[in-house]
């Protein structure tokens, strides 16, 4: 990149309130990221199984923030959050976590000792193999509503700019509107938070990369790595 060439935009689509955290961490790295929400989340009714459970199997933070009242009969229940991101609304709203997983459920999953755990998730959600040992209720608790893509949104990505994609739904989603609009997508540049998501935003993009690790921090990270390498 010479230094006259514009720099590409950063896009990021995750509902609120991740949406102004992360466009909050790209100003502190001196970097303007675009907010434009294509999800909204909104709160389910809920029922819980008659407990005890030995954990609470968190893989958002948008259980804390959506959960209701149905977490108040679980607030003695240790929490196992996907990343430090969920860990911190566990902790926010009065939970303890014993555990905090890197790169999804499943690998936490696959290593728990025997028992009964509880599942609070949304409508979207990756399914787990259990061992045989391990038996998990699941409860839903929310769903993302989604929201087509603006024209506002549509013109700059003709342009060129990097997506930033925190979900399989959010890659399924911004793909397809690509698609309905007729957006090219050899002008958009993705970065993913996990490889799934990677493979579920599919090909033809002008180029896709996955974070390292699977944290906030570490897409915008990769997301600023793309835009000076174009």
């Amino acid at each position: 990149m010479t230094a006259h060439t514009k720099p590409l935009p950063i896009i990021v689509i995750r509902p609120q309130p991740g949406n102004d955290a992360t466009c909050a961490a790209a100003r502190e790295r001196g970097v303007k990221a675009l907010a434009f929400p294509l999800f909204t989340i909104e709160p389910l009714a809920w029922d819980m199984s008659d407990g005890p459970f030995d954990a609470i199997l968190a893989g958002s933070a948008n259980v804390f923030r959506h959960g209701g009242k149905g977490l108040e009969a679980l607030s003695n229940v240790p929490v196992i959050a996907v990343g430090e991101t969920t860990a911190a609304s566990a902790r926010e709203a009065g939970f303890t976590v014993s555990r905090i997983g890197e790169g999804g459920l499943q690998p936490v999953v696959a290593t728990l000792a025997p028992g009964r755990y509880i599942r609070i998730a949304g409508e979207d959600r990756v399914d787990l193999n259990p061992p045989p040992d391990v038996r998990i209720e699941t409860a839903v608790a929310y769903v993302a509503r989604r929201s087509p893509l603006p024209s506002a949104l549509a013109h700059i990505l003709e342009g060129g700019a990097v997506v930033l994609l925190h979900s399989g739904e959010a890659a399924r989603h911004f793909a397809a509107e690509c698609d309905r609009l007729e957006i090219q997508r050899k002008s958009v540049l993705i970065a993913c938070l996990a490889p799934r998501i990677a493979t579920l935003a599919g090909e033809g993009w002008r180029a896709i990369a996955t974070a390292p690790a699977r944290t906030d921090a570490m897409l915008l990270e990769t997301a600023l790595r793309m835009c000076k390498t174009v």
